[in-house]
């Protein structure tokens, strides 16, 4: 297991106007985060709706959580996921709670980094992820998927 004791956050979907925007947090802190964020006890597993709060306790959005325990998550790590509305100021407002509750922006690539080092996936296969998000065509996303 990665011997990484941050916990990295990031926006999940594309930038711009959308109706549904994920923010996906990782790492030992993950939880923790995202019950101060949801005031809401997690299973794992099991979609939530509930209200995505500040640490002023004021109402941010409303969306579903999903909380994926270690070691059964895509980076091997906790991660929570934010599922809520896609505009653009509700995403990064979400995101810059998730920071000031103690995790860090993740860097390009980072989730699927610690997958790797967590030895959730190979070369081959990250190669295979970063194939199918930059597949232009049908039959990219064919052959990026194996």
């Amino acid at each position: 297991m990665l011997n990484e004791s941050s916990t990295i956050a990031a926006i999940s979907t594309a930038k711009g106007v959308g109706g549904i925007g994920v923010v996906r947090v990782s790492g030992k802190r993950a939880l923790e985060i995202a019950k101060n964020i949801c005031k809401v006890e997690l299973s794992p597993r099991k979609v939530e709706f509930t209200s995505f709060k500040d640490k002023k306790n004021v109402t941010l959005d409303q969306g579903i959580v999903i909380y994926f325990p270690s070691p059964s998550s895509f980076t091997g790590e906790d991660i929570v996921e934010f599922q809520g509305h896609g505009g653009p100021i509700v995403v990064s407002t979400l995101i810059q709670t998730c920071v000031e509750m103690g995790a860090k922006m993740a860097r390009p690539g980072e989730f699927s980094e610690r997958a790797f080092l967590n030895d959730k996936m190979d070369l081959v296969q990250l190669e295979g992820v970063a194939d199918l998000i930059a597949s232009a065509s049908e039959q990219a996303a064919k052959s990026a998927l194996g």
